[in-house]
């Protein structure tokens, strides 16, 4: 039985980390870098640098933030945002990250997938999906550019495509449950997880270690993402560890 993962995510804009609720209203936490150190020293499975902005606002990828992480983190890093071409996937990786998240970039050219997977290696590639429910209520949209425009693609089709191109893991975000502490979007978690073969990371809504005993009971997810929670010291990240072993899930036990 696989070990779930627990892994904190920071959304960084301006070179801080910040929180909002679906997609919006941000506030400013953080430094990135004294955040992620923190839950390096907390045993976190690996850690989540997202840049929210950058796709949008067409910038460069903070290749500086990255730098100073990967020197000072003993833990796995990902990184994503404004990711546009194989050439930064190379520079992310070099700065020294370990995975790459690609979302707009993926879905403007989906061979970007394949020729990272073929040049970096599955493991490298992680696609992230952002997706709301439609109106109707007949399936997920997926949306681009921190939620602000419908591609029109559906999500389980999309997925299918991402996975049959190569991509090592799915970063699945729902942007209904996104910032709400009501818990993860499980209908939409599981209708994924049924899809695919490969990891889906949950993310988006998490509000209590509860929130994490559910996702891991009642999806396959390999993974939950985690923001507010840790990032305004409600729990540790042993703790939610301590909680998921009383609940028989299977998690890694601290160095």
């Amino acid at each position: 039985m696989l070990t779930k993962r627990i892994i904190p995510c920071l959304d960084i804009k301006d070179g801080k980390v910040v929180k909002g609720v679906n997609f919006v209203g941000l506030k400013e936490v953080g430094d990135p870098i004294e955040l992620a150190k923190k839950y390096d020293l907390q045993c976190a499975d690996e850690v989540v640098f997202l840049d929210i902005t950058a796709s949008y606002e067409n910038r460069n990828i903070m290749k500086d933030i990255i730098e100073r992480g990967a020197s000072e983190l003993t833990i796995p890093l990902a990184v994503g945002g404004g990711i546009r071409t194989l050439d930064d996937f190379r520079m992310i990786l070099a700065s020294g990250a370990d995975k790459v998240s690609v979302n707009s970039a993926a879905i403007n050219n989906p061979q970007l997938i394949k020729e990272a997977a073929d040049e970096f290696g599955v493991q490298c590639v992680v696609i992230a999906i952002d997706a709301k429910k439609r109106d109707d209520q007949s399936g997920w949209d997926v949306y681009v550019k921190g939620g602000r425009e419908n591609t029109g693609l559906d999500l389980i089709e999309w997925v299918t495509k991402c996975e049959n191109l190569g991509a090592g893991e799915v970063l699945l975000t729902s942007m209904d449950a996104d910032g709400t502490k009501a818990g993860y979007d499980l209908d939409m978690l599981n209708a994924v997880c049924n899809a695919v073969d490969i990891p889906v990371i949950a993310s988006g809504g998490c509000g209590s270690i509860q929130d994490i005993i559910e996702v891991f009971e009642k999806t396959d997810v390999d993974a939950a993402l985690v923001a507010s929670l840790f990032h305004f010291n409600e729990a540790t990240v042993e703790e939610v560890r301590n909680e998921c072993r009383k609940h028989g899930i299977n998690v890694r036990r601290a160095m």
